[in-house]
């Protein structure tokens, strides 16, 4: 950890050490497959890896529906914007 002095009125002043896992919160769980089937769809990662596998809710050919597939498009703009704001913080 990286701990910093700076200094205020003349005085020297320690820093306490920035935690990196404290700026990624926002990402540290959100960055899984399952998670992203859980927030963005609210079904099961199973459900969602089925999807990604182009297999239907019945075994069958099918993935994504138009309007599921906008909607995970979404979530990734969602999920790209989140790490992008997180980025800028550290």
């Amino acid at each position: 950890m990286i701990q910093s002095n700076y200094e205020e009125n003349g005085l020297l002043l320690e820093q306490e050490p920035e935690i990196m896992r404290d700026k990624l919160t926002d990402i540290l769980v959100t960055v899984s497959w399952r998670e992203i089937a859980r927030t963005y769809f609210n079904k099961s990662a199973s459900w969602l890896y089925h999807k990604l596998d182009g297999i239907d809710g019945n075994g069958g050919k099918g993935g994504f529906s138009d309007s599921e597939r906008e909607q995970f498009r979404g979530a990734l703009f969602d999920l790209a914007d989140r790490i992008r704001r997180t980025a800028e913080s550290i």
